[in-house]
């Protein structure tokens, strides 16, 4: 059995998000104290792997109302017009604009990420973890993951909940972490 070296991206293709081995998450601070840690369930993606990093690209959309946090009330809450505004904007979409080769396994990629509507650019340190045979014949999956900090007001999710203090009841940075296996069949 051979292994396919991490530093050489997998074969020139498009390949698809695993929803069943992957995650989109995120971290957000509760009153200073805690980190409140949420994911989401329904999303799709597609990965196109080009002849060099500077031709391929990622695009994905995520379903808002499929946010938890393990906590019903808080998911509620989240999916408010306070926070995510699920009922004028089902979905979070990200789509690259230019990935760049670090040093290693390592590189960073800009992205247009839409959140409520409205379109910022994120650049998200991206790990690409390796690549070999999937579970199918003629069947390759790969693995990336992707983390970047974001402020929740840039895309007007401004909900400034204040203890009697002043201390923010949620804090303004959020930390996104994707963590993906994409598969391909390849003749």
């Amino acid at each position: 059995m051979t292994t396919q070296s991490l530093t050489t991206l997998p074969a020139a293709g498009v390949y698809t998000v695993d929803p069943t081995h992957s995650n989109v998450s995120f971290i957000a601070r509760h009153l200073v104290a805690a980190k409140v840690r949420g994911h989401f369930d329904e999303f799709a993606g597609v990965v196109t792997i080009g002849d060099s990093i500077e031709t391929s690209s990622v695009e994905a959309t995520v379903q808002a109302a499929s946010i938890t946090t393990n906590n019903e009330m808080r998911d509620g809450h989240l999916k408010s017009a306070d926070f995510l505004d699920l009922e004028n904007h089902p979905t979070l979409n990200l789509k690259s604009t230019k990935i760049t080769h670090k040093s290693g396994d390592n590189y960073a990629m800009q992205a247009d990420l839409t959140i409520r509507g409205i379109t910022k650019s994120v650049t998200f340190d991206l790990e690409y973890l390796g690549s070999g045979p999937g579970m199918g014949e003629g069947v390759v999956v790969a693995g990336f993951e992707a983390r970047a900090e974001i402020d929740r007001r840039d895309f007007n999710v401004s909900f400034e909940g204040l203890m009697e203090n002043g201390t923010l009841v949620v804090g303004n940075k959020v930390v996104l972490e994707i963590t993906v296996e994409v598969s391909s069949l390849q003749k």
